[in-house]
């Protein structure tokens, strides 16, 4: 697997397999970021999405839709869009740092989780979902 930095960056694709993209984790940055190449545009997520999108995921203990939509648009509540930018989540709000590209959370966050092997993801051309991965426990 790649080191998921800028010179060896995750190469993943989204849920129905349509796009392909890069990611790679900034932690120098301020907050920390998640860098996300899709063509010529970078949008920037904070680096603290992925460990706070899993516990969400443990907690909901069931698939849930993944729900991307643009900034400008609503995102459907119970999605994980929904939590990409809900003021109740842990960063009180949006995991996108730059505004007017702070969206499709949905689209490019779970399949870097499911790289990091910590979720499941499902490959349909419509409606996908994903759900947490439980860590191992060891019986020591």
């Amino acid at each position: 697997m790649a080191a998921g930095t800028k010179d060896d960056p995750w190469v993943l694709t989204t849920a129905p397999g349509t796009s392909e993209y890069r990611m790679w984790s900034e932690p120098q940055a301020e907050p920390p970021a998640l860098v996300c190449q899709v063509g010529s545009t970078a949008l920037r997520y904070r680096a603290q999405a992925v460990e706070d999108l899993h516990a969400w995921l443990v907690e909901q203990d069931d698939w849930v839709p993944l729900g991307a939509a643009d900034e400008q648009k609503a995102a459907q509540p119970g999605t994980v869009e929904a939590f990409g930018r809900d003021p109740g989540n842990p960063v009180g709000g949006w995991y996108g740092l730059r505004k007017g590209y702070r969206g499709r959370f949905g689209m490019y966050l779970p399949p870097l989780l499911e790289a990091l092997g910590l979720a499941e993801l499902t490959h349909d051309a419509r409606n996908n979902r994903i759900r947490a991965r439980r860590q191992p426990t060891s019986d020591r």
